[in-house]
């Protein structure tokens, strides 16, 4: 018996509408259709306010560390960012400055990106995956990256979108039903 997953989402946009909400609201749909999990959403943007001038953890507001100790114990990370001038945001960087630098060993992350044009597509594997790399996160080899004109009204409206976060989905299911298997049978293991 499968357990329920902790699935974590952080949208970095700052402003809604928000194609890289909805991006991330597109791919927590497929994972959560796939897979049973209980989803915390995280949204760049509301949260600014009561973080972005802080610098040290201790003096976060305790909103704010809730949601750090939800990052720091997902079971999956589903982590995108708009791409400004060839990388994430500051203050999605600023965010993760806060996670502690071992709690995301092993832990897989699903990476996605959006941004105005082809041009940023790389932004995924030459700043976000190093990002969790430092994490010694589990990075999945499928990233979803979408430009302005995959949407349509803030929703995801391009089939070759559609089918790139279906993959991701099919490529990161395997994953998580190990790690949940893995969760059931450690208890188990711990008896013995």
């Amino acid at each position: 018996m499968a357990q329920k997953l902790k699935i974590v989402a952080v949208s970095g946009g700052l402003q809604r509408p928000s194609r890289t909400l909805a991006l991330v609201e597109q791919l927590l749909e497929g994972l959560t259709d796939a897979v049973p999990a209980d989803v915390r959403l995280v949204e760049l943007g509301a949260i600014v306010p009561r973080f972005g001038h802080i610098v040290q953890r201790p003096q976060l507001p305790a909103e704010i560390e809730a949601i750090l100790r939800d990052i720091e114990s997902a079971d999956l990370l589903l982590v995108a960012s708009p791409i400004y001038r060839g990388s994430y945001t500051g203050l999605f960087k600023h965010l993760f400055d806060f996670v502690h630098h071992e709690a995301l060993v092993d832990v897989p992350v699903l990476l996605a990106a959006t941004g105005g044009s082809d041009r940023h597509a790389l932004a995924i594997d030459h700043q976000l995956r190093p990002l969790f790399s430092f994490f010694q996160a589990h990075t999945l080899p499928i990233g979803v990256y979408a430009t302005d004109k995959d949407f349509v009204d803030y929703q995801v409206g391009s089939e070759a979108l559609r089918a790139r976060i279906a993959l991701a989905v099919e490529r990161a299911v395997p994953v998580l039903r190990q790690r949940s298997q893995r969760a059931v049978s450690a208890p188990l293991l711990a008896l013995i």
